[in-house]
């Protein structure tokens, strides 16, 4: 994706486009890239033990800051509320973790759902997406 960004930029510096299509046209390709590394959300039936192997990735991307959690299910089944009421109290992770719906993302484990629980995109382009894999 780096050298598909550095054509666009390449092409505002030279005129060929103006600095509002480069920055849309670079947009979309960082779109296309987040869609490509989440998969959609599937219902995939496991045993117990194959899906308590898996792991729950939580990314966070922003102009400042990108956040990249794994964390295996097997721990995420025991601490993600607690988890959550902390980040709460912590004035640099409430702003990422207010809007996430702990409860979905619960019920997706116990229903042993596979593929992205959460997306979420502000108006300043920060992106949040949850997955199970």
């Amino acid at each position: 994706m780096k050298s598909e960004i550095e054509k666009v930029l390449t092409m505002v510096q030279e005129g060929k486009i103006d600095t509002d299509k480069g920055s849309e046209l670079i947009q979309v390709l960082q779109e296309k890239e987040l869609r490509a590394a989440v998969k959609p959300l599937s219902y995939t039936p496991h045993t117990s033990s194959n899906y308590s192997d898996k792991t729950l990735r939580i990314r966070v991307v922003s102009e400042s800051d990108n956040v990249n959690v794994n964390l295996p299910i097997k721990l995420v089944k025991v601490v993600l509320a607690a988890g959550h009421n902390i980040a709460l109290k912590i004035p640099q992770s409430e702003q990422y973790v207010k809007d996430i719906d702990i409860n979905l993302i619960l019920e997706a484990i116990e229903n042993e759902l596979d593929g992205q629980i959460v997306d979420v995109k502000s108006a300043n382009g920060d992106t949040v997406s949850i997955t199970i894999e």
